[in-house]
């Protein structure tokens, strides 16, 4: 029976433990009262940066640019860039250092050093070392100090199979080095044994997601066989050197598959009975208590203990903002409170349950070590089984006190270069300078009391509310959730008994048999049969024609507000269907599944975006005056015919037929052919959300025939298109011409592709610019018409980023789109893999090739291909490929990059990575796009976020998802009215 002491007892003992371990750090308290006298520019910076948050952003985005920057003259203009911006209030010293002319200059270049040295001295602060050598000297100083050690390698945006085979062969080498050192080390009694049990002295802490590229819950099972495997080399090499392995926990969205993966693991034969392994978990997330008592279970049963590092999580904001994009419930506590509250609930939780779990209480707050020893004193807990954390440079003093006091103490060192490590060095100056630190408050000299008090939670009536915005998105898939993964098999297998089945138009409420069928196949296998599809004649495209006319009467008068609640009706259908409409988009389109089911989202979006939209807009206008009333309205234009592509065959389809049904024009739907199945099942969705006869119908049928008869029909009033530019074009023509019969100019909204740019210039995060550029470009085999097909890099990074881009994109899954784990799948049909192969032989003729991968042979696949060294007028530069065909051009400065950029016929999307402000401006006002990206991949727009369309031969019309977009299917009115009778009119306000 584990012996359990009421939380009051503890709360005394915890006071009385805080207030020496506090006098014991503030002894010697110079620190912060000399911080602004000292002449250490380190120093200054952190004080600085803790008194003003303006120059603290601007600084901390500096200092992460700092390691792409090579010479002085850039480090001091970036310097110029970043703190001479206007919202940032610089102090003295700061501003006199400055005040140069020239980045050139002799004062500049003195800035740059001064800066660039102050930095490196921060980060040495807070690093352990650049290399094993220093780590050591590092280490063994700790010793000295009677701590122990764990150490982390930085640096693991490991985003290509080569880096995660690096990563697994430098910790190996890592613990090999350090074993070797360690037989020289004296034993120390309080670190190196406690109860008559040997402790491991080395001991490396690892990421799991380093182990694999391309780790991904949503394919959980290959993500755990490639992880499991390199983790089984290391346990193995760190037992037979006789190390400690402790694993870190990272993003919220890992952390189901992590411990999955890793209770499986450490209950294999060979792994059971290993108790020198440790696993973490992160108080701040709100289901980690849960999680807790799940390990300890686990623990019980497995027989053998383990550690847990309990860590407050380091995170924060990063899953804030991540939940607040997606729509989905805040993972982690908004208030620091609850965060404290939560881990002395977990501290507590750990101790009492002593005999399953050693405990590593990781904090720089007093209190939480208090806490900690309170209830391990309270409950007798053995040394063994429990000691206390901190981090490399952040809480010195603290863990001396408790070193003093005969605790064990571990810290936690990470060593690496200065570039992989400025991430975290930025994560650890935010948690040094925010105001809720505990480290920050102790330095300000704030009351004991206050600094020691029980943690207090404020109340959470907002706890979960993400960012509000005017329009709130429907929320994405969370394949972190295993319950979700599982009903997507199960969606899967439902749809799957459903191949094959025949498909009609829907004329004037009525499936009617055509005289020709297609067949639908799968593009991953080209002998599966998605559906038939019933291809309307001319004739019965007629019949469509009339039945709508006929229905236009009714439909216009409906009320909007009635419209637009069928079209929510519709989103809610859409909504409740998601699973099995992202199974159809993946089977008849090829499109990956988290990519499909992004689609389904933006079809939710349409359709409630654009329900708000006409109910503002049928408010209309009113421009009154005395005696005078002026309303301006908007009406139907009449009959829209909606041509759709097959690349989003849901969204777009949905999109443009929704915009016209709900202005109140009938609608009649053409799919492209390859994804008319889709069409059907959207054609299902608006008939059971109550869309009227006659009002909605699906025309299926060939392009040159239907498509046409319908563009050029005088009754025709929109015509709605996405696809190439030459059927744009011809569409655009005919349109124009007046037919015998047509009393008005109709109305063309074309989306006709582009030829996007991405933009890498020399101060890019290149981590986050190829991971950008590898989904920018590869996403759905570079089918979207927002697909990254150029990207263009300045001539210092050129070689080191082309060399990247194709590790990365070789590590790449290609296979079925239905396999949780593709990130490539097929092209849409024969035609366009044929025309996507003439194009990859026109490259080779123009440049280098710098990647080509193989391809399944069963389907209509094509591997991703890069073409380097490519002329900025080479044909794969200039025309649409619509495949997976990159080509990337060298560049010497920013002005050719953006002239190459905007030198093609289109403007749809573009992108740019870069940390240089001026480049950021400069992009925003020169690059000739109608949506650009920055510092971010360049698809997936989000309706009423980003609404989504370009210029020059991109297109013409008003951009999707956004507030001009309805406008294009309205005809606006004004009605004015004299209201005077006999010299008198009603004057608004008047007795």
């Amino acid at each position: 029976m584990v012996l359990q002491v009421q939380t009051s007892t503890y709360e005394a003992k915890t006071q009385e433990i805080a207030k020496q371990l506090l006098a014991a750090t503030q002894e010697n308290r110079s620190f912060f009262s000399s911080l602004r006298d000292q002449m250490r520019w380190d120093d200054k910076l952190l004080a600085w940066a803790m008194s003003n948050p303006g120059l603290r952003v601007q600084l901390f985005r500096f200092i992460d640019t700092l390691p792409a920057l090579h010479s002085k003259s850039e480090i001091a203009s970036h310097l110029q860039e970043y703190l001479g911006d206007e919202s940032v209030e610089l102090p003295a010293a700061l501003k006199g250092m400055l005040n140069f002319a020239n980045p050139d200059s002799m004062p500049g270049q003195v800035a740059a050093t001064t800066v660039g040295t102050a930095v490196e001295t921060l980060a040495h602060k807070y690093i352990s070392g650049e290399n094993i050598k220093q780590v050591i000297k590092t280490v063994e100083r700790l010793r000295k100090e009677k701590m122990a050690f764990t150490i982390d390698l930085l640096g693991e945006a490991v985003i290509t199979e080569a880096e995660a085979q690096s990563y697994l062969e430098r910790y190996l080498e890592l613990i090999q080095q350090l074993v070797e050192a360690s037989k020289n080390w004296t034993a120390i009694p309080t670190i190196d044994e406690a109860d008559g049990e040997t402790i491991p002295k080395v001991q490396v802490s690892v990421k799991l997601t380093a182990f694999y590229s391309q780790f991904d819950p949503l394919d959980a099972k290959g993500s755990e066989e490639r992880v499991s495997d390199r983790i089984r080399i290391l346990l193995r090499g760190a037992k037979e050197l006789g190390a400690a392995v402790h694993f870190d926990m990272e993003q919220y969205a890992y952390k189901d598959i992590t411990l999955s993966i890793l209770k499986k693991l450490l209950l294999e034969e060979e792994f059971r009975q290993r108790t020198d392994v440790g696993i973490t978990i992160q108080a701040y997330l709100r289901d980690s208590e849960q999680d807790t008592k799940d390990v300890i279970s686990w623990l019980k049963q497995r027989g053998y203990p383990l550690t847990i590092r309990l860590v407050k999580g380091a995170y924060w904001d990063q899953e804030t903002i991540k939940a607040a994009q997606k729509h989905w419930p805040q993972p982690v506590y908004n208030d620091k409170a609850a965060t404290d509250t939560n881990f002395e609930t977990i501290t507590q939780l750990l101790l009492e349950n002593h005999q399953y779990v050693y405990s590593a209480i990781g904090s720089h707050n007093v209190r939480s070590h208090a806490r900690a020893i309170a209830i391990a004193e309270s409950l007798n807990v053995p040394r063994r089984r429990f000691e206390l954390q901190v981090l490399y440079g952040m809480g010195d003093k603290v863990a001396k006190a408790l070193v003093d006091r005969g605790y064990r103490v571990r810290v936690y060192c990470p060593y690496g270069e200065l570039l992989p490590g400025m991430a975290y060095l930025i994560r650890r100056l935010l948690e040094n300078t925010a105001n809720s630190s505990f480290l920050r408050q102790n330095m300000e000299n704030r009351p004991i009391e206050e600094l020691l008090a029980p943690p207090i939670v404020k109340d959470a009536k907002n706890e979960n509310s993400s960012v509000s915005s005017s329009f709130l998105g429907a929320a994405d898939t969370d394949y972190a959730e295993e319950e979700v993964r599982t009903k997507a098999v199960q969606a899967f297998q439902s749809v799957r008994q459903q191949l094959g089945r025949t498909y009609l138009p829907l004329i004037n409420g009525e499936y009617v048999n055509t005289p020709e069928f297609v067949d639908s196949l799968n593009p991953s296998n080209f002998s599966e049969v998605i559906g038939k599809v019933g291809l309307m004649s001319v004739e019965q495209a007629e019949q469509a024609m009339q039945a709508a006319k006929a229905a236009f009467s009714g439909w216009k008068k409906t009320p909007a507000k009635q419209r637009a609640d069928i079209l929510r009706k519709a989103g809610d259908l859409m909504e409740e269907r998601r699973a099995e409409l992202s199974v159809w988009i993946v089977l008849e389109v090829g499109k990956p599944v988290k990519e499909a089911d992004g689609e389904v989202s933006e079809a939710i979006d349409f359709c409630r975006y654009y329900a708000d939209e006409i109910e503002r807009l049928d408010k209309g206008f009113n421009y009154n005056i005395p005696g005078e009333t002026n309303h301006y309205i908007y009406q139907p234009r009449g009959i829209a015919v909606i041509i759709s592509p097959w690349n989003f065959p849901l969204a777009i389809a949905c999109g443009m037929t929704v915009a016209a049904l709900v202005s109140g024009n009938c609608t009649l739907l053409k799919p492209a052919e390859t994804s008319s199945v889709i069409a059907a099942k959207l054609t299902e969705i608006l008939v059971d959300a109550g869309f009227p006869k006659g009002v909605f119908q699906y025309v299926p049928g060939k392009g040159s025939q239907v498509g046409a008869y319908l563009v050029n029909h005088p009754d025709t009033h929109v015509i709605a298109f996405t696809g190439s530019q030459e059927v744009g074009c011809k569409i655009y023509a005919e349109a124009a011409t007046l037919k015998p019969g047509q009393k008005h100019m109709k109305r063309v909204i074309a989306e006709m592709g582009g030829k996007n740019a991405i933009i890498v210039d020399e101060s890019a995060d290149l981590d986050q610019a190829v991971v950008g550029v590898v989904q920018s470009a590869f996403g759905y085999s570079g089918q979207k018409c927002s697909a990254a097909s150029r990207v263009i890099v300045l001539q210092p990074i050129y070689d080191t980023f082309v060399q990247r881009l194709a590790q990365a994109t070789k590590s790449l899954n290609i296979g079925e789109a239905e396999l949780p784990s593709t990130q490539v799948g097929p092209v849409i049909d024969a035609n366009a893999r044929d025309r996507i192969r003439e194009y990859i032989e026109k490259g080779k003729a123009e440049a280098k090739v710098a990647l080509e991968l193989p391809a399944p042979e069963q389907g209509y696949f094509i591997g991703p291909v890069i073409f380097s060294e490519v002329s900025p007028n080479a044909v794969i530069s200039q025309e649409e490929i619509f495949g997976p065909v990159l080509a990337v051009i060298r560049v010497k400065d920013f002005q050719e990059a953006l002239a190459v950029a905007n030198g093609t016929n289109y403007a749809l999307t573009g992108g740019l990575y870069s940390r240089t402000p001026s480049h950021i401006q400069q992009a925003q006002t020169e690059f000739e796009v109608g949506n650009l990206y920055i510092n971010r991949n360049i698809t997936g727009a989000i309706v009423g976020r980003q609404p989504f369309g370009g210029f020059k031969l991109s297109g013409v019309g008003s951009k999707a998802g956004g507030p001009d977009y309805l406008l294009q299917f309205l005809e606006p009115r004004a009605v004015t009215e004299n209201i005077q009778r006999q010299g008198f009119a009603p004057i608004e306000g008047a007795d």
